[in-house]
């Protein structure tokens, strides 16, 4: 008998044939004696008409509100796939993130988990009842609902397991598994058969849709291996763990493009100490992450000034650009801009450690496809380019070929 963690995302649940579907794999493990603890997303779009919804209320609700809306989502698909399980003669039970155990910071809408403590998990299992619990979601030690930030449905199916000593981890998806890049985009991307922590790690905070990023930190930090793989059939997946002398010998393991990033740039900020220090603790105050940042040296009228642009997830732009007008009259900046229309093209390898010349491969790469790049960054193991968004694909294809084939 095994402990077995899954996770479904939004698209396995997406309407009730599929919690269906969901409900039947899940009989087959508990019917072989498994005990099965199945964390379930919000279905398929749910979770941004809730979003749509509340800005049709008010342009930026409160964000306490907000998760107090969106946990919605996922309590609906609990109690569906417990129904599901139900018809079909399994025992089940379906729980809150909070009745789960829970336990997170007071940071609405991005909270971290500070402790779980799965006490009616434990007892619910031990009755002989598979446990639906919603991902996504905990609640303080106040009593206060919070949400994990988007994705974060792997992250509590990663921390459960952890929490749980599961014998397996499966994280199901709408994907076989995990990708040299983006099929839909990139249609001669191949399925990886295993995938570095830190590879994982950087794919899923570069745009990869296939993980969140602070579940995969999480599941090295407490050494879950897990397994990404599809719940609209039984191909074997991705076994995510942590890396292996042999996993160097490729020197990139996969290209990925992140849509959802806007840039601010700030004109005209006086170059002095403390400034660049005023704006970024600004930004930490509101919460708001920044990814990439660039400054440069400008002329303002003689003064000695600066240009400091920065990237943030689009979510946060509005947010992000209201700090930055707050701060106009204190720092004595020229203006500020905001660019949506741009794409941040990143590859990712642990062979990049003992290889020269990717650098310039994936820069040459680009210029011979008319690409101009705007920001760069890079890492051990990643180097990631702000492009523009209208060439993102073109440029991803290109450099998945250049590399990968």
């Amino acid at each position: 008998m095994a402990l077995i963690v899954q996770k479904y995302g939004g698209t396995s649940v997406g309407n009730t044939d599929r919690i269906k579907n969901v409900a039947t794999r899940v009989a087959k493990y508990h019917k072989e004696g498994d005990q099965v603890v199945v964390v379930v997303s919000a279905m398929s779009g749910v979770t941004d008409n809730l979003i749509k919804l509340a800005k049709e209320i008010m342009p930026l609700p409160t964000e306490r509100e907000m998760d107090m809306l969106l946990a919605t989502g996922e309590q609906t698909t609990i109690a569906l796939t417990a129904m599901a399980l139900h018809s079909i003669g399994v025992e089940a039970s379906s729980l809150t993130g909070a009745q789960a155990g829970i336990t997170t910071d007071g940071v609405h809408t991005k909270a971290k988990i500070q402790n779980i403590t799965p006490k009616q998990v434990h007892a619910a299992l031990d009755s002989g009842k598979v446990v639906i619990v919603a991902g996504f979601q905990g609640q303080t030690q106040e009593g206060q609902i919070t949400t994990l930030g988007r994705g974060g449905s792997d992250l509590t199916a990663i921390a459960l397991a952890a929490a749980l000593g599961a014998d397996l981890c499966q994280i199901y998806t709408d994907v076989d598994g995990v990708y040299t890049a983006d099929p839909r985009i990139v249609p001669s991307a191949r399925k990886l058969k295993e995938i570095s922590y830190d590879e994982m790690l950087e794919l899923a905070s570069l745009g990869a849709k296939v993980m969140q990023s602070r579940s995969v930190e999480f599941a090295k930090k407490f050494g879950v291996v897990f397994e990404v793989r599809s719940s609209l059939n039984d191909n074997p997946g991705t076994i995510v763990k942590e890396e292996t002398a042999s996993m160097e010998d490729v020197v990139i393991r996969g290209v990925s493009l992140d849509k959802n990033q806007a840039k601010v740039t700030i004109v005209g900020v006086p170059d002095k100490p403390g400034v660049a220090a005023r704006v970024f603790n600004a930004l930490a105050d509101g919460a708001i992450n920044v990814d990439m940042i660039v400054q440069n040296v400008s002329s303002n009228a003689g003064a000695p000034a600066t240009d400091i642009s920065f990237t943030v997830d689009k979510p946060d732009l509005l947010k992000a650009s209201r700090v930055i007008e707050g701060l106009k009259q204190e720092i004595g900046y020229r203006q500020s801009a905001a660019d949506e229309k741009i794409g941040k093209l990143s590859i990712v390898g642990v062979g990049m450690r003992s290889h020269s010349g990717v650098a310039a491969k994936m820069f040459e790469t680009l210029a011979n496809e008319g690409v101009n790049i705007d920001m760069i960054s890079t890492s051990e193991i990643k180097i990631s380019v702000v492009i523009d968004l209208a060439k993102g694909e073109q440029a991803m294809r290109a450099v998945h070929k250049a590399f990968l084939g």
